[in-house]
C-alpha cells in the first residue's frame, strides 16, 4: 500500500527490514534465552545510523521525526521486538531532551543519542508509581548548584547499558504533581548504582533493571525545562513516543504473520495445506486487515504529527531556543488522542494477531523453538509500558468530551 512516504523514508524502512532479516532474525532466539544485550547488533544499528534517524541534523541526526523512527522500529520488531525496544527506549531518552532542553543541553547529549555513542533510558516508575506518575517518591533537592537524589526506580527498559538516563523525581513533595521535575542523569554519576535485574516473560534481549540513587548528585544544569514541570515533560514526550509503542508491536504482529503464512502454505493435514481451509483463510484475513488497519493509523499520525511540529523544530534549531517554547508561540497542536489510539489499535492488534497465530500454527505454535510463540510473549508488554491501554482509553475518552465541549461552546458562539 501507498502511504505517501518520501524516497528517503522508504529507504530507511527498506534498511531497516533488510538489517533485521539479516542480522536479527539468526541471533534473536539466542538473545530470548540467555536475555543478554545484542551489543553486536547495536553496532549493526549505529553501523546504519538507525539510532539518528529522528533527529535534526544540527545534532547528527538524519533530519527525520516520528515517521522515521516508527518505520525503523516497526521493521526491527518485525524480526524481534526485544532488540527493538533497544533502539526505542534510546529515543525515548531523545524526545524530552530535544523538545524540552536548552541548546546546550541539546548539544551535550543528542549528539552522542544520534550515534548510538552513548544509550538513553527513561525511567519514570517507581514501586508505588506506575499508572498513577503523581504518586512519585523519588526525591531531588536542591543544594548550591546540584541536586541530591535519592529513592528507586523501577522497570528501566535499556537497564545499565545506557548511559544517560531522563528521571523524573519531586523536588517539591507538598505541590503533588505540579512538584515533580525532570532531569538528565549520566551513568557513573556517584550516588547512582544498579539493582534488580527482572526477568521477564518477554522482550528478554532488554535489559530491564532497578535504578538506585543514594545521595547522587545531579548538576543543576541537567535539569529539563524548569522546576515542577516534570510531568509536562513526560506527557508531551508521551504524545510523540506513544506511536513507537505502537510501531513496535505492529512489527511483531506482522513477523507473526509472516512465519504463520509462510508455516502453514507448507503444513498439511488431510492431505492439503493447512492454509487452504476455510477457518485457517479467515484467521488469516482478520489478521492481515487488522494490521494494515492500525498501519494506515500509525502512519497517518505520524506524518500528520510530524508536518505540524517541523516548524517549531526548525524555529528551535535555528534560533537557539527551546523547542517546547517554540511549539506554544506556534499553538502546535498536542497529539494526546491520536498517539493513545496508534497505541490502543497497535498493541490490542498485536496480541490477538499473535494469539491467533499460534491457534493457526498448532502445537508447533506453543513449542519455543518456534517464532511465533516469542512474538506472542513479546507483545503482551505493548499494552502494558507506557500507559496501559486502559490508562490510554481514559486519555481518549477525555479527549473525545474536551473537543466536543469545544465544538459546542464554538457553534453557541456562532
Amino acid at each position: 500500500m501507498d502511504y505517501g512516504l518520501s524516497e528517503q523514508q522508504e529507504e530507511i524502512r527498506d534498511l531497516a527490514y533488510e538489517l533485521g532479516q539479516k542480522k536479527i532474525k539468526p541471533v534473536r532466539e539466542k538473545y530470548d534465552q540467555s536475555e543478554e544485550y545484542p551489543w553486536e547488533i547495536i553496532e549493526e544499528f549505529k553501523k546504519s545510523d538507525l539510532f539518528s534517524v529522528y533527529l535534526p541534523e544540527a545534532y547528527g541526526g538524519l533530519g527525520g521525526s516520528t515517521t522515521e523512527i516508527v518505520l525503523v522500529i516497526e521493521q526491527i520488531a518485525r524480526a524481534c521486538g526485544g532488540m527493538a525496544l533497544a533502539m526505542a527506549a534510546s529515543g525515548l531518552c531523545g524526545i524530552p531532551v530535544l523538545l524540552f532542553g536548552t541548546p546546550e543541553q541539546r548539544q551535550q547529549w543528542l549528539p552522542d543519542l544520534a550515534s548510538g555513542k552513548r544509550l538513553g533510558a527513561f525511567t519514570i516508575t517507581e514501586p508505588g508509581a506506575g499508572s498513577d506518575a503523581t504518586a512519585t517518591k523519588c526525591s531531588a533537592k536542591l543544594d548550591g548548584d546540584h541536586y541530591i537524589l535519592n529513592g528507586t526506580k523501577n522497570f528501566c527498559s535499556n537497564g545499565e547499558a545506557a548511559e544517560l538516563y531522563c528521571l523524573f523525581a519531586t523536588t517539591n513533595p507538598n505541590r503533588g504533581a505540579r512538584g515533580i521535575s525532570a532531569f538528565i542523569v549520566e551513568k557513573g554519576t556517584p550516588g547512582f548504582t544498579f539493582g534488580k535485574k527482572e526477568h521477564k516473560m518477554g522482550i528478554r534481549a532488554s535489559p530491564t533493571y532497578d535504578l538506585v540513587f543514594n545521595n547522587c548528585r545531579v548538576p543543576k544544569k541537567n535539569l529539563l525545562y524548569k522546576e515542577g514541570y516534570g510531568l509536562f515533560v513526560a506527557q508531551n514526550t508521551f504524545d510523540c513516543s506513544r506511536p513507537c509503542v505502537g510501531a513496535q508491536a505492529l512489527g511483531m504482529a506482522q513477523g507473526a504473520l509472516d512465519e504463520t503464512l509462510a508455516y502453514t502454505r507448507v503444513r498439511k493435514q488431510f492431505g492439503q495445506p493447512v492454509s487452504s481451509f476455510q477457518a485457517i483463510q479467515h484467521m488469516l484475513a482478520d489478521a492481515g486487515t487488522a494490521i494494515e488497519a492500525s498501519r494506515a493509523l500509525l502512519y497517518a499520525t505520524s506524518l500528520a504529527m510530524d508536518k505540524a511540529m517541523a516548524p517549531a523544530i526548525s524555529a528551535g534549531v535555528k534560533n537557539n531556543t527551546i523547542i517546547f517554547d517554540e511549539m506554544k508561540n506556534l499553538e502546535t497542536k498536542r497529539w494526546t488522542k491520536e498517539s493513545a489510539m496508534c497505541k490502543v489499535i497497535c498493541s490490542d492488534t498485536a496480541m490477538k494477531v499473535t494469539t491467533d497465530c499460534i491457534q493457526m500454527c498448532g502445537g508447533i505454535g506453543y513449542m519455543r523453538d518456534f517464532p511465533v510463540e516469542k512474538f506472542f510473549r513479546d507483545a503482551k508488554i505493548t499494552q502494558i509500558y507506557e500507559g496501559t491501554n486502559q490508562i490510554q482509553r481514559n486519555e481518549i475518552g477525555m479527549m473525545m468530551i474536551k473537543e466536543a465541549a469545544s465544538k459546542q461552546k464554538e457553534a453557541v458562539a456562532a
